[in-house]
Order: C-alpha cells, then sequence, then structure tokens
C-alpha cells in the first residue's frame, strides 16, 4: 500500500543572506518572491493539505544560481527575476504539474 503524501508539493524559497559578500539569494528579491508565491497559491486555492506547502529556507548551496526555489517531490530547481517568474512556477508547475523549463537552474550550478 503506497502512502499518500500530505503536500503534493513542498517549494522552498533560499533566504539565505551573506555578509562576507558573497553571493546570496537574500538580496535578489528572494523574500519578496516567497511572499508572493505564498499569496498566489493561496489565491489559486493550492495551500494546504493535499495541496501546496511554500517554505522559507536557509542556503541551499546553489548561491552561484540564485535566487533559488526548489519543488519537492520533484527535486525541480528554479531560478527566478520577478513576480511574473513566481506566477508561471506556480500555475505552471504547482497547479499543472508542467515543469518551467526556461526557468531551471542548470545542473552544474552549485556554490
Amino acid at each position: 500500500m503506497t502512502q499518500a503524501t500530505y503536500y503534493k508539493h513542498h517549494i522552498f524559497f533560499c533566504l539565505n543572506q551573506r555578509d562576507n559578500g558573497q553571493s546570496c539569494c537574500a538580496p535578489q528579491g528572494a523574500q519578496e518572491a516567497f511572499e508572493h508565491c505564498k499569496t498566489q497559491v493561496k489565491k489559486a486555492g493550492l495551500a494546504g493539505p493535499g495541496g501546496v506547502r511554500v517554505n522559507k529556507a536557509g542556503c541551499l548551496d546553489r548561491c552561484a544560481a540564485g535566487p533559488v526555489a526548489v519543488v519537492y517531490p520533484e527535486a525541480v530547481w528554479y531560478t527566478f527575476v520577478d513576480t511574473a517568474d513566481i506566477d508561471e512556477i506556480v500555475h505552471s508547475h504547482l497547479k499543472n504539474g508542467q515543469t518551467v523549463e526556461r526557468l531551471l537552474v542548470a545542473p552544474h550550478l552549485g556554490r
């Protein structure tokens, strides 16, 4: 018997801030993107058990691609530049299960 997951999707936004001048997600609009995603998920009726959970995360170790977010259980890594990108992730991936190819983080980009 397969156990159902509590959430269909989890999206984690890196909100890490580095004080030493190294690349990080916080100064690139990560908090605003997180808040916008949370609002859009609620507006779309996707929030909650059986749906989508939008979470904050510390460093996800993909700084060179920042800002980043990752969707589980698929482990799809996204980058974004504005709220339109977040809207596309919510509509295409979180609502309709379609990966947004143009926003994918290149596999080799790490810290």
